[in-house]
């Protein structure tokens, strides 16, 4: 039977966009037919759970679940607010027990205890955090998570604060729906860490930089109950004549694990690079230009031999075809007009 898929992308609603954009994908052209618009105010990121049956969301009141339907239409559930401002990063773990919320206005991690039906239910844990970074005149010097992401043992909660220039790591107690610090990964002053992202594998841990536009790749292991993290290697996003201009800002790596894809706003390019399997170490296969304005996410298809990049200032969606023996992209169909696209998930419909 051929596999479907929908794509759900996520919008800043403060001009014309209404909600989450439903696209049916044909993943062996790339090609996107939308399907419709699901109203949530700033969907700014979204995700599926493991099982496919729910989809959970920013919204402006906090977030909200969805129930995936057969087709994958989205039936709204219920929505809850977080405890703080509004949040930028969802997460949830494989068994459906808690989301966590990332919040970049108020520097907030929030634990959101989930129902057995899949609805969101009350604030479990939250956790502030404290400090300054840079210089107190720069707005960046105050916290700001900008992603929380699961160890892919899931026994912490990676918190990636692109202010203080830390990721936190903070243990998870299921049974009693708490946080506490284990860790924290101190990156380069002025890095201003962005996104984190495991290889398929779970050994290691990738790590982009938005002001250095650079990732850093670290081992990922478990000595003693306790999380380790071991840099091994510092790569650049973009080319030095671009750098002045970049702000690297998406990271994605292909579900067969062989490659990660980055994107380059400012500089409006992609990089991909090969991963080295044994090492986790990249190298850069190409680096180009996407053909739009301010690329925030990446989306790439299960055969990984396409990927839309959503341009966020020019309002579109553009698809690529990545040749991996010549190493280079070349854009295929025309760009799909979106307003203001932030995320991407693309989903298998059962």
């Amino acid at each position: 039977m051929e596999e479907k898929y929908v794509v759900y992308v996520g919008t800043y609603t403060h001009e014309n966009s209404i909600g989450i954009h439903l696209y049916d994908l044909d993943a062996k052209s790339g090609e996107m037919k939308e399907r419709k618009v699901v109203p949530i105010n700033n969907p700014s990121d979204l995700l599926v759970s493991k099982d496919g049956r729910f989809l959970y969301s920013i919204a402006d009141e906090g977030v909200e679940a969805f129930h995936i339907l057969p087709d994958g239409d989205l039936e709204p559930m219920n929505k809850q607010w977080i405890g703080g401002m509004r949040g930028c990063y969802v997460e949830v773990d494989s068994k459906n027990r808690y989301l966590f919320v990332g919040g970049h206005h108020d520097g907030r991690v929030t634990m959101m205890k989930l129902e057995e039906d899949g609805s969101i239910g009350e604030i479990a844990d939250g956790i502030f955090h404290k400090g300054m970074g840079r210089t107190i005149a720069e707005r960046s010097s105050k916290p700001h998570v900008d992603c929380v992401k699961l160890t892919p043992d899931e026994k912490f909660l990676c918190a990636v604060d692109n202010g203080l220039d830390h990721v936190k790591i903070y243990r998870i107690d299921y049974e009693n729906g708490r946080m506490k610090l284990a860790d924290i990964i101190r990156c380069p002053l002025e890095s201003a860490p962005h996104m984190i992202r495991f290889s398929r594998d779970g050994r290691f841990a990738y790590i982009l930089y938005e002001l250095l536009n650079q990732i850093e790749v670290f081992s990922y292991t478990l000595e003693n109950d306790q999380p380790h993290f071991e840099k091994v290697q510092t790569i650049t996003t973009t080319t030095p004549k671009e750098a002045d201009v970049c702000a690297a800002s998406g990271l994605e790596v292909t579900m067969d694990g062989e490659y990660l894809f980055c994107s380059n706003a400012g500089a409006n390019s992609v990089s991909i690079y090969e991963i080295d399997k044994e090492s986790g170490c990249l190298t850069m296969m190409c680096n180009s230009k996407i053909s739009g304005d301010y690329p925030k996410m990446i989306g790439i298809c299960p055969d990984r031999m396409h990927f839309m990049s959503l341009n966020n200032e020019t309002n579109e969606i553009t698809m690529f075809k990545v040749d991996y023996e010549k190493k280079y992209i070349l854009m295929e169909e025309k760009p799909i007009p979106v307003d203001k696209p932030n995320c991407i998930y693309i989903h298998k419909l059962s």
